[in-house]
């Protein structure tokens, strides 16, 4: 979208609460600030990469939309970014946001979020939504009719699908190949007997409902309080769990996810949990530790490279 499709920010803002209301049917005031949020084309990309040839509606992070109400909006803090299943899902899950994601190599926005969990992922206002809410009262009422249609839903979500595909196969999908491999095959090596209940490998619903369902049956339940971890197993014989981290940029199992997480393994009745850190190579490993040092004690390390073996994490031998 170009910044000329936009009327002014100040006089949207002022003219289209109610008809957010009518049109995405979520009376809620958090999914309403984030679509005021996304037509603010007054303030520059935050992005940092972006912000000389971008506005905000072009694409802001759950990050920066959370800033965007918190702080802009209602001069308070930001609101918690975990959040995003409230204030985000009800509007791509009908075609009002459509996924993008910022690359910085092209300096530019692409269809999808390729990447799960990268700080490049952002939302922006689908193009036929945003014309509802630029429209006088007397056309929009007929367009939000065409709009919310079964049919034409599926259409949009179709074609974002589509989009994204094409930005997935063009992307460096580096950490979801890391994660699938740590499935494929760290976990059957190294852990025998235990299932995969969980991954955190895209940016849909953070818990998928065929994973609740299979998280139900084993009495766990994942709320925003936890730390989501890339891949979660569990043992039936032992009732234990375990935690794998796939690291390409960051997100070790570090002291805090530790604590955080056994925690859920408590609540939830389990007789423990264990825990790896997976790096794809040697290089990535060594920069990260070199700078982090952060693995946690009785954790354990895999290099996908030299996978034949895995590393526990001890503490110093020596004493004062």
């Amino acid at each position: 979208m170009l910044v000329e499709e936009f009327t002014e920010f100040s006089e949207i803002e002022q003219t289209t609460t109610e008809t957010i209301y009518f049109v995405i049917d979520r009376a809620q005031i958090d999914p309403i600030d984030a679509v005021f949020a996304l037509l603010d084309n007054t303030l520059p990309s935050f992005f940092a990469k972006a912000a000389k040839k971008f506005k905000f509606c072009h694409g802001a992070s759950t990050a920066h939309i959370a800033c965007h109400i918190g702080i802009i909006q209602r001069g308070k803090g930001k609101l918690d970014r975990e959040g995003r299943d409230y204030w985000l899902k009800p509007l791509w899950e009908i075609g009002a946001l459509e996924k993008v994601y910022f690359s910085s190599e092209d300096t530019t926005f692409l269809p999808g979020h390729p990447k799960a969990k990268s700080p490049n992922s952002a939302y922006r206002i689908e193009s036929s939504f945003l014309k509802i809410l630029q429209a006088s009262d007397s056309e929009w009422p007929r367009l939000l009719d065409a709009w919310s249609s079964a049919t034409e839903v599926r259409k949009r979500l179709n074609l974002q699908a589509e989009l994204a595909k094409a930005t997935l196969a063009a992307v460096d999908t580096t950490h979801l190949n890391l994660i699938q491999d740590c499935c494929k095959y760290y976990a059957p090596h190294f852990l025998p007997g235990y299932e995969t209940i969980y991954i955190d490998d895209s940016d849909g619903d953070r818990v998928a409902e065929d994973e609740k369902n299979k998280l139900r049956e084993v009495g766990i339940e994942l709320t925003l309080e936890d730390s989501m971890p890339d891949v979660l197993l569990w043992n039936p014989e032992t009732d234990s769990l375990w935690v794998i981290e796939a690291v390409c940029s960051d997100g070790e199992v570090d002291l805090h996810k530790v604590e955080n997480l056994k925690k859920l393994a408590s609540r939830s009745g389990k007789s423990g949990m264990g825990f790896t850190t997976a790096y794809p190579d040697w290089k990535t490993a060594a920069r990260r530790q070199g700078m982090m040092k952060n693995l946690a004690i009785d954790s354990f390390l895999w290099i996908r490279e030299d996978g034949s073996k895995q590393f526990r994490v001890l503490p110093s031998a020596f004493t004062e």
